[in-house]
């Protein structure tokens, strides 16, 4: 069993902002060089829409922050397309000198609260600005899956190719009178990263019919995909604590058929503090062989977010 230590909170914003005035989600990481780990996030402004920005930190010790960026560097998009009303930093990828950011693009529905799909944009100047590289999404709803697209992950695989772990809408239920989308994570693959093939492949399957899985974050280690999510039921989920988002945990030979092993993930909400109601968006990655989870923990966001350490004593 892989066991974490948490390490506390590295980051929130402050409200002074109009552009970065609340919230902090889905914290995002790439190495820039050996001195600066780089964590792209989405902020919400004052009017709720998301955009993304970042900061600089030590990767050995992310609490101690190098730099903050005082902009968005991936803006809301045109009016009227898929991410008028927010653009949240999914995944990125290091692909030569470039940086590609695969990211989800959000605005508000009639009947539902949310229509999420997901956008690419790419930076040649380490993630400073990125530019969109169309103004409509690479991954949306679509005749087999009709209700929602969200969190991703994408990679480069080791056979050749590109791999995307996807969150996928299933059906949306009336849960107290309120929808609200039920989902789970799938795969697709892509030759060049910006056309996906979808073949309705499962790999997070919930345990029960009131369960959501999402936002994956997977390695590739000792020959096995091992990958991070969040897991919560769908009811109740705003004000029950025991209903909130928690890690999960899964490992998979091909990418595709998963295990889950969610008694293996190795940590949980605090007893008190930011993260004491949730465990939400694990990012795992690797520095200098040690694992490192970032997550968000109260209010999807709410309270910012922080790191844990893989236990190397265990």
């Amino acid at each position: 069993m892989l066991k974490w230590i948490k390490k506390g909170l590295i980051y929130n914003v402050d409200g002074s902002s109009d552009w970065a005035h609340s919230h902090v989600h889905k914290p995002t990481p790439i190495l820039i060089n050996n001195a600066t780990l780089r964590i792209f996030f989405g902020v919400r402004d004052i009017k709720n829409r998301t955009r993304t920005t970042f900061i600089d930190v030590d990767p050995e010790n992310p609490r101690r922050i190098q730099y903050i960026h005082d902009r968005p560097c991936l803006d809301i998009g045109k009016i009227g397309a898929f991410d008028d009303s927010g653009a949240n930093v999914s995944s990125i990828v290091k692909s030569g000198n470039k940086l590609i950011m695969y990211y989800i693009g959000w605005n508000p529905s009639t009947t539902v609260h949310t229509r999420n799909s997901i956008g690419i944009a790419v930076s040649y100047d380490n993630g400073v600005t990125f530019q969109r590289l169309y103004d409509g999404p690479i991954l949306d709803r679509n005749k087999d899956e009709p209700y929602y697209t969200g969190a991703v992950f994408v990679d480069s695989s080791p056979n050749g190719g590109w791999n995307m772990w996807y969150t996928s809408g299933t059906i949306w239920k009336i849960i107290e009178e309120r929808p609200e989308i039920c989902y789970h994570i799938k795969y697709a693959s892509s030759e060049n990263g910006i056309d996906w093939t979808r073949k309705n492949i499962s790999c997070i399957v919930p345990s029960h019919e009131f369960e959501a899985t999402a936002r994956p974050s997977v390695i590739f280690e000792d020959e096995v995909y091992k990958m991070w999510y969040s897991k919560r039921d769908i009811r109740n989920f705003r004000t029950k604590k025991e209903n909130g988002y928690r890690a999960g945990y899964a490992e998979s030979f091909d990418g595709k058929l998963w295990k889950r092993l969610d008694d293996l993930v190795g940590i949980d909400v605090s007893e008190n503090g930011w993260d004491s109601e949730a465990i939400a968006y694990p990012f795992v990655y690797l520095i200098n062989g040690r694992k490192y989870m970032l997550y968000n923990g109260n209010g999807f966001g709410k309270t910012g977010f922080g790191y844990a350490t893989e236990d190397t004593k265990n």
